[in-house]
């Protein structure tokens, strides 16, 4: 049982045997630094159900407790508040009970019903870019928090393959390609299809300026351009199954689906089952059909169809274009059941989007509902702010944004560049070199979006976020290497025992103590709340009470050898902690640095 637990369940027998008052709960806060203790019970709250002063209550109840429960030392009183010392004794038991789990932290029940995890879901006609790189980070770390918080997990996405964007990287490659491909420009397939949705755009642009010099409104222009004319033709011809389009779709969706998977690579996401728009939106039509039957959609006389949303405080949503053709509304619906069905054990859906989507998941959310389906009670939008640059707002079209692939280059090359300013890699050879700059730049680059809260929006700067001091990666990454060496340098064996008995815990230790015992339970709150930030951040607090552990205790120069085994056991589960937490963050831990 937690120490909160049961200091809970004796403060309210306290309350009982005292007062003759039952307590429904205790309020509990960690002690302010400036008085002694580790815990400390507010008394404020009881007074509706205890009469007197609350500094008497607080003595009273103090009294009975370091009477009747070993594990209370001390006790003192300031005002209202009645701070606990807890003795040395439950921290040493609770340490020796997870000094050799190496999974510390992590649920080893688990819940029978699945969540589905779905991140990424990129549009096929252009590169990943900044933007999707926090979308990818997040969803990732929620699934794997998912995961050791005992949910079994699928990680999946929605791939965008169809719609006029596409169309337009397909045109443009047809009148400006000249057969180029992937293998014969030496790029990725996803940059060379990105290319030809830059070039739709010039030439778009260019077509509408000449049309506006002979005459034409901008407006009427931008209708009028025939480039867009001929996109929005083969659109139709693609949903019609024209051969030759759905070929030249296939083999340029082919090229990007190959470049997205070296992306995914590099960053160090992966998923357990792909969806495709160009298949979900049927399934979609099919129960907007069967919508329409029960009274949960309606036809207007153009022939579109909608759902009133009004009585539930939303709008009409259109499911279905006048000429029958699908919205995205239609292939969210179709997508939702669809994974219900292959994946039966599914009972709840995480969905990360971006904040502009929040009316729309609330509508989806809604008309699932409406359709009858009882989990839609568990889906859920794991909403984000966007990533800013300090140049400003990304462009795709105009080709103004910032590439996954060349962040992940820059934070390497810009963790290369401090590394060697620092001088602390001499003794590396150049692949290890390498291969350390890989990790500290993609931990930095990681560490970074996610210890903000989701819904706040970043500014992301790459220079920032390789710091080797501050809240950041590296600062973490370094600490955990500082550990291995210190073990290194030990020779003690994890499962070395010491005489408990023996032991004075210093306050810097008790501190180490307190804070790895919040560590499942930060664990549990990150699960619920959908939110890696407190995970991040919980890392880096444990960090900063390990450095001062270090600076201020002597690990290997102990007094003796029970002391001496303490400490570098304790030393050896914070960086196991800390391995685990950046582990459900997708962040890599290096052994020297």
């Amino acid at each position: 049982m937690k120490l909160q637990e049961t200091l809970e369940l004796q403060v309210k027998a306290a309350v009982k045997a005292l007062f003759q008052s039952d307590l429904e709960s205790v309020e509990f806060q960690a002690t302010r630094k400036e008085f002694a203790g580790d815990i400390t019970v507010v008394v404020f709250p009881m007074l509706r159900v205890v009469k007197g002063n609350p500094a008497v209550i607080g003595e009273q109840i103090g009294d009975y407790l370091k009477s009747n429960i070993d594990l209370v030392k001390d006790f003192n009183v300031v005002k209202g508040f009645l701070n606990i010392e807890i003795d040395n004794s439950y921290y040493l038991d609770f340490f020796n009970s997870i000094k050799t789990n190496h999974e510390y932290g992590f649920a080893t029940s688990k819940v029978d019903k699945a969540i589905m995890v779905e991140y990424s879901s990129p549009n096929t006609n252009k590169p990943l870019h900044l933007g999707h790189v926090r979308n990818v980070l997040l969803g990732y770390s929620v699934a794997e928090i998912l995961k050791a918080s005992g949910r079994p997990v699928y990680k999946t996405q929605i791939i965008n393959d169809r719609g006029i964007h596409i169309c337009k990287s397909m045109l443009a490659w047809q009148r400006f390609g000249n057969g180029e491909t992937p293998d014969s420009s030496g790029l990725k397939g996803d940059k060379l299809v990105g290319n030809y949705y830059v070039e739709f755009d010039k030439a778009y642009k260019a077509e509408i300026s000449e049309l506006v010099a002979n005459g034409q409104s901008e407006d009427d222009a931008k209708k009028n351009a025939t480039i867009l004319l001929e996109a929005q033709e083969m659109l139709r011809q693609w949903e019609a199954g024209d051969a030759e389009v759905v070929a030249l779709w296939e083999k340029m969706n082919g090229w990007v689906y190959d470049g997205f998977e070296e992306t995914y690579k590099a960053i160090g996401v992966d998923f357990d089952e792909y969806y495709y728009e160009s298949k979900t939106y049927l399934l979609g039509k099919e129960f907007i059909a069967e919508g329409l039957k029960t009274g949960v959609f309606y036809k207007k006389d153009d022939g579109s169809v909608w759902c009133d949303l009004t009585d539930d405080g939303l709008d009409e949503k259109i499911v279905l274009r006048s000429d029958g053709t699908a919205v995205y509304m239609t292939q969210d619906i179709g997508t939702a059941i669809q994974r219900i069905k292959d994946y039966p054990d599914v009972g709840g859906m995480v969905y990360t989007v971006g904040n502009e989507q929040d009316y729309h998941f609330k509508v989806l959310f809604l008309i699932l509902k409406k359709l009858g389906f009882d989990w839609a009670d568990n889906l859920y939008h794991l909403s984000y702010g966007m990533v800013d640059l300090p140049s400003g707002k990304m462009k795709s079209r105009e080709g103004t944004v910032v590439d996954a692939d060349d962040l992940i280059q820059e934070m390497a090359d810009t963790a290369e560049e401090i590394s060697k300013e620092l001088g602390k890699l001499d003794d590396y050879s150049e692949a290890d070199k390498k291969a350390l700059y890989k990790t500290i730049g993609l931990g930095a680059l990681k560490y970074f979006i996610l210890k903000v809260d989701p819904k706040k929006r970043i500014l992301f700067d790459p220079k920032e976020s390789i710091d080797f001091q501050g809240n950041t990666g590296p600062f973490i990454q370094y600490t955990y290497a500082r550990i291995q060496s210190i073990l290194r340098k030990s020779e003690i064996e994890n499962s070395a025992t010491f005489n408990a008995s023996g032991l004075t815990l210093h306050e810097k230790e008790k501190q180490l103590l307190k804070q790895l015992e919040q560590f499942p339970e930060v664990i549990q709150n990150a699960a619920d709340q959908h939110s890696p930030a407190l995970v991040a951040n919980y890392t880096y607090d444990l960090v900063k009470d390990f450095n001062s552990f270090y600076q201020n205790v002597s690990i290997l120069g102990a007094d003796n050898n029970d002391e001496k085994i303490f400490r570098v056991q304790l030393s050896q589960t914070v960086g196991q902690t800390i391995k685990n937490a950046f582990s459900v963050l997708g962040i890599d831990v290096p052994e020297r640095m």
